[in-house]
C-alpha cells in the first residue's frame, strides 16, 4: 500500500513534464545529438575502433572547452579581472582531469586489437590535432614548423597562425606583475610572442616576491597557483598518453610518422611557467 502510494505522488508531481515537442525544441535538437551521434565513422568495420573513435572526439570536445575558458581567462588578466581568470582557469583544471582518465578507458584495447585496425587510419594522426597545438600556443609554446601540417586548410591555418602570433596566458600574467608593481625587464614585456618563452630572472623574483608576499598579492599567488595546477595536470594527462601509446603499440612509429613513445616522452620535458617551478627550492 505504501509503494502504491509513493508511486501515485510521484506521478502526481510530474504531471507538468512536456511531451509534446512538436512546435517546440528537443533536448537532441539543442545539442545537434543527430551529427554528433552518426560522426563515429569506422573505416574498418572492428568492433574496438569504435571506441578509438570515441574517445578521440570526446577529447576534442573537452580541448574545445579548455580553448574557450583559457582564453577568456587570457581577456579576463588583460582587464585586470584576476579573480574571474582564476574560475576559468580552475574550470580548465577540473576538464583537464576528464581529459585524462580517458586514457584509462582507451587502454582496455589491447595491441592485438588495435591492430586489426590501424592501417585504416593511414596517415591520420593525435599529432595533428590542431586544438591541441592552439592549447600549446596559448601556454606559451611556440613551434611554427608543426604549421605546416594545417595548410591544406587555409582557413584552418589562418585561425592557427592568428594563435601562434597572440600573447600567451603566460605572457598576460607576467604582465599583470608588471601592472601590479614588480619589476620585469622590458626584454620579457616587449618579447617576441612567436617563440617558446625562456626563463627569465626578473621573472623569478618577482613569483618569489608574490610567493613571500601572499597577503599584498593575493590574487597574483592565487592566478600562479592556478597556473601550477594547469601545467601539473597537462603533464600528467601527456604521461598517460605516452603510456598508453606504448601498452598498445609500444616503440612503432607513429601513424602520423613520429617516433611514437619516443616522441611523447621527449615532451614530457618541456616546461611552460618555469619560474612559478623553480622558486619552490627557494620559499
Amino acid at each position: 500500500m505504501i509503494e502504491k502510494r509513493q508511486e501515485v505522488n510521484a506521478t502526481s508531481a510530474e504531471k507538468n513534464i512536456h511531451t509534446d515537442f512538436t512546435n517546440n525544441m528537443t533536448y537532441g535538437e539543442y545539442l545537434s545529438l543527430d551529427k554528433i551521434l552518426s560522426a563515429q565513422n569506422r573505416l574498418s568495420g572492428h568492433h574496438d575502433e569504435m571506441l578509438f573513435i570515441v574517445i578521440h572526439q570526446v577529447s576534442e570536445l573537452w580541448m574545445k572547452l579548455i580553448l574557450h575558458e583559457t582564453q577568456a581567462a587570457i581577456k579576463s588578466i588583460e582587464s585586470n579581472d584576476l579573480s574571474t581568470a582564476q574560475k576559468r582557469l580552475a574550470r580548465v583544471s577540473k576538464t583537464q582531469s576528464q581529459i585524462i582518465q580517458a586514457w584509462d578507458v582507451l587502454s582496455t584495447m589491447t595491441p592485438s586489437e588495435y591492430m586489426e585496425f590501424r592501417d585504416a587510419l593511414g596517415q591520420a594522426s593525435g599529432f595533428q590535432s590542431y586544438q591541441y597545438r592552439m592549447i600549446e600556443f596559448a601556454l606559451g609554446y611556440k613551434t611554427d614548423h608543426v604549421l605546416k601540417i594545417y595548410q591544406k586548410d587555409p582557413e584552418l591555418h589562418n585561425r592557427l597562425q592568428e594563435a601562434f602570433e597572440a600573447q600567451s596566458l603566460y605572457d598576460v600574467a607576467i604582465a599583470a606583475l608588471q601592472r601590479a608593481g614588480l619589476h620585469i625587464d622590458d626584454e620579457v614585456l616587449n618579447r617576441d610572442v612567436t617563440k617558446t618563452y625562456q626563463d627569465n630572472e626578473s621573472v623569478r623574483l618577482a613569483w618569489l616576491e608574490v610567493y613571500r608576499n601572499t597577503d599584498k598579492y593575493w590574487e597574483l599567488y592565487e592566478l600562479a597557483e592556478k597556473l601550477v595546477d594547469l601545467e601539473d595536470w597537462l603533464q600528467q594527462w601527456r604521461f598517460r598518453h605516452m603510456k598508453t601509446v606504448e601498452r598498445v603499440i609500444g616503440f612503432k612509429m607513429g601513424t602520423g610518422g613520429s617516433s611514437g613513445v619516443g616522441y611523447l616522452k621527449k615532451v614530457l620535458d618541456q616546461r611552460f611557467f618555469p619560474e612559478l617551478w623553480d622558486i619552490r627550492t627557494e620559499l
